[in-house]
Formats: structure tokens, C-alpha cells, sequence
């Protein structure tokens, strides 16, 4: 099936997802979710500061990946191109050296509360879901790479929690028929599906961000970007294409080991990605056309009103010729000039005068 088959919905009537005390959809500030992932090298206090570098950059939330490096992997597993540099033989020996303990999660949510941020994990088995329901995360994230784990998708729909899923390396009859049964499952405002380019990083040329568009057309839930570009750019493109949510990398350091760090982004950039996403939201506005109070005064100055050409004797009958177009505009609109044409003037109207209707019988 393709995107073009996929059956067209009303996705401007989607219900906006709670997030707590938080709504997120369409007509509401972007939601950021800065991705710490597997960027503390299993380490806590690695762990805690970027929390604070998440809470310092302006995120609302802040997401870590909860698993159990020998239940997700073979032994052998091989690892993708991406993770090379990470030095490691396989899945399982990367993954085991980046595991946090249950414990060490409590200790990041609480801090997480402390810096007024939602805390966000994503769970690679059924038993991850319970360890995240059991810490309080506000939102269950499903990786990419397990839109079709059906075990893992039915434990987390199984919760009350609001489920985001991207939709990274899926083909399109894969993405209609996880989010048809999602959406079926949950219920109206429990899902946030994410347009996601799973290349690590992404360039530029292949994010395709009219994919966000193309998914709000065939989902009535809010649709987000799971952004794994290097750009500050794609997050405030990604909001004007119609994204309630960013799901953006970050790194305490682009050159520390481990596979995610080169293509995350550093505090500062990601303070101003984020900006650059807020600005964006606030240049969109609401989308009505008409005049807007800021441009009053330029309208009152700039356009054009019907003036005196001659001067007009009270008791003359207006002609075409005795009217001419000028600025300013607090007269009578030139698009009226026929309605004026014809009437006779009541008061003496002096040459270069601009005409209003009290002049005019």
C-alpha cells in the first residue's frame, strides 16, 4: 500500500494527548522532548547532568532507554554501521555497557521532578514497561524498530499511559496498520505517532518532513518528529509542517564514546534548536486571513482614498474625471469610486481634498 492509498482522515479533529497536567496537539505550544537515550555511558551522575542540560535548553521532557542488554540481543547480535565507533563486537556487549539499573532511574525521575521536567522512557520488552509504569513516566515512547514487537506494544497499550510511536525504517501498509490498531486499542487522546528517518544521522536531503503532513492525513491523532538530523533548522521547519512534538538527541559531548553521541547535540545547540522550534510556532500564528491590529497603522497610511482631482462646487454632480486616487486612506475606499461617481456634492469640496461620505449626497 502507498502513502498515496492510505485513507484520508480529519486529522484537524484529533484529540490532543495529556501529557499530566499537559496537553499536546494541534493549536498547542510544541512539546520537546529532549533524548538522552543512552548518552550517559551507564553512568548516573552522566545521567543527571543531562537532565539539567535538558531543563537549561528549555525542554519540557526528557526521555532515557530502559532495557536489558542480554533479554533484547542474541549474543552475537551484529551492530549497525552507525554504532562502529562505539568499539564494540555486538548488540549485547554496546548494550550492556549502557544499562542503568531501576534504582538509578528513581534517582533520574526524581531529579527530573525537581527540574520541573516529564520524565519519558522507552521499554524494548514487556518487563521495561513495568519498570517504567512503576517510576511515573507521564508517556511510554515505542522505539522505531519496534513497531511490529507485538508483545512489547500490547503490554505498553495495556497501561493508562499515552503511548508516542515513531515510524522510522516502516513501510507505509506497516504504519496504517500499527496506528489503525493503536488507535483502536487506546482510545481517542492516548497516541502521538512520530515521522522518523531511522539513519543516524539523518541528512538533511532525506528528512522528508512532508511526511508529517502525509501522516496527519491519514491518523486523527497529533503527529510529531522524531528529528535524527544534525540541523538547528528541521525542528521550526518540522512545527511550520504542522509537528506538536520534537523528539530531539542531545550529548553532554559530541566526541564521548558510544554510539549516539556524534549525531546528538550539544547543549548549547540544542538550547537553540529548541528556540528556533518555539520561534518558529509563534511566526506560524493561527492561520486567519484579514488584517491584523499591527498592520492598522500602515493600512490608515499606505493605501489609497478618493480625492478631489478639482475643486467641486457644492451642488455639482461628480464626474469620473474630477476624482483621483492618493494616499492616505481615511477616506472612502477607491473600490467605491463608481458609487461616488454620479452624486452631487453638499459642501464645497476644495481641489486635492480627500472625499468622504458626508460630502456626498
Amino acid at each position: 500500500m502507498t502513502d498515496s492509498l492510505l485513507p484520508v482522515r480529519h486529522a484537524d479533529h484529533s484529540a490532543p494527548v495529556q501529557l499530566d497536567n499537559v496537553e499536546v496537539g494541534p493549536h498547542q505550544p510544541v512539546f520537546v522532548v529532549a533524548e538522552a537515550g543512552v548518552n550517559h555511558n551507564g553512568q548516573i551522575k552522566k545521567a543527571i547532568a543531562l537532565v539539567d542540560a535538558a531543563a537549561d535548553a528549555g525542554a519540557d521532557a526528557v526521555k532515557f532507554q530502559v532495557f536489558n542488554a542480554r533479554a533484547l540481543t542474541i549474543r552475537n547480535a551484529p551492530i549497525a554501521a552507525y554504532q562502529r565507533a562505539s568499539g564494540s563486537s555486538s548488540q549485547q556487549d554496546m548494550l550492556s555497557k549502557l544499562q542503568l539499573s531501576e534504582k538509578d532511574f528513581a534517582t533520574i525521575k526524581a531529579h527530573c521532578d525537581q527540574r520541573r521536567l516529564f520524565f519519558i522512557a522507552t521499554p524494548f520488552s514487556p518487563e521495561d514497561v513495568d519498570v517504567i509504569t512503576g517510576l511515573g513516566a507521564c508517556a511510554i515512547k515505542l522505539a522505531s524498530t519496534d513497531l511490529t514487537s507485538t508483545s512489547l506494544i500490547n503490554r505498553a497499550a495495556a497501561t493508562d499511559l499515552p503511548l508516542i510511536v515513531s515510524t522510522g525504517a516502516a513501510n507505509s501498509e506497516e504504519i496504517h496498520q500499527q496506528l489503525d490498531f493503536l488507535t483502536e486499542q487506546l482510545g481517542p487522546g492516548r497516541l502521538i505517532a512520530l515521522h522518523c528517518v531511522s539513519s543516524y544521522p539523518t541528512p538533511l536531503q532525506s528528512a522528508n518532513l512532508a511526511a508529517i503532513k502525509t501522516l496527519a492525513r491519514c491518523a486523527c491523532v497529533p503527529i510529531g518528529l522524531s528529528d535524527h538530523t544534525r540541523d538547528l533548522r528541521t525542528g521550526g521547519w518540522a512545527v511550520a509542517a504542522g509537528a506538536c512534538l520534537l523528539e530531539k538527541h542531545m550529548t553532554l559531548n559530541n566526541c564521548d564514546s558510544g554510539p549516539d553521541h556524534a549525531m546528538s547535540m550539544e547543549p548549547d545547540n540544542l538550547k537553540a534548536y529548541i528556540q528556533h522550534a518555539r520561534d518558529a510556532q509563534t511566526a506560524m500564528g493561527a492561520g486567519a486571513l484579514g488584517m491584523t491590529e499591527i498592520e492598522k497603522d500602515v493600512h490608515n497610511i499606505a493605501r489609497k482614498s478618493l480625492v478631489s482631482h478639482v475643486a467641486i462646487p457644492k451642488g455639482t454632480t461628480i464626474t469620473d474625471s474630477m476624482l483621483t486616487e492618493k494616499r492616505p486612506g481615511y477616506g472612502i475606499c477607491p473600490t467605491k469610486r463608481n458609487s461616488v461617481v454620479g452624486r452631487k456634492s453638499v459642501v464645497s469640496i476644495p481641489a486635492d481634498s480627500i472625499v468622504s461620505w458626508d460630502m456626498i449626497a
